[in-house]
């Protein structure tokens, strides 16, 4: 009940995915999306900066999906399929911001949320406060359905982004912007 499940067909985006070697990709055509909300009250404790409890829980929620990929990968291994689990929180290269793939992309494809202004994944249970991990798999799973924009007029994130970054569209959101407060 307080996570999230979905599955995507990765076939269009898999060239997007910076995974080494690329072989190992193959055949590897659905994703499984789970997503894990953060506790509110932790997240209402971050006014200017993470608190050391945020990063706490923020370390904990990505070994709880870590966790969850993995058990579910080996399910997946044991019926007779492949599966490749996508750490929760990983980037390759911080300086180029890339990351093995979109976790936000593969659940917005699988039908968990929308791409909201803010650039994040949002999910009309639990808003754009979640966290993301993927497994990447050719067992043949039904995908799901991407979902529409549902943000409309709301512009709660633009106001309370502290970096300036949000903007009126998806388009506007300032990437370098929010990169730059996050390094902070």
């Amino acid at each position: 009940e307080r996570v999230l499940f979905g599955v995507a067909d990765v076939r269009e985006i898999k060239g997007e995915f910076n995974i080494s070697p690329p072989e190992l990709l193959h055949g590897l055509d659905r994703a499984i999306s789970i997503a894990i909300p953060l506790n509110l009250k932790i997240l209402e404790g971050c006014v200017d900066a993470p608190t050391l409890h945020y990063r706490h829980h923020y370390r904990q929620v990505n070994l709880l999906l870590d966790q969850l990929s993995l058990k579910i990968a080996g399910w997946i291994e044991e019926r007779g399929f492949k599966s490749l689990p996508i750490p929760a929180s990983l980037f390759i290269d911080w300086k180029s911001e890339r990351a093995h793939l979109s976790h936000r992309k593969i659940a917005s494809l699988a039908g968990l949320g929308w791409r909201g202004k803010n650039n994040l994944l949002v999910t009309p249970r639990f808003g754009s406060a979640v966290r993301l991990a993927s497994i990447l798999t050719n067992m043949p799973l039904k995908a799901g359905t991407p979902m529409d924009d549902g943000c409309g007029d709301c512009e709660g994130c633009i106001a309370s982004c502290p970096a300036g970054a949000i903007g009126n569209t998806v388009d506007d959101f300032k990437r370098e912007l929010c990169f730059n407060k996050v390094r902070e």
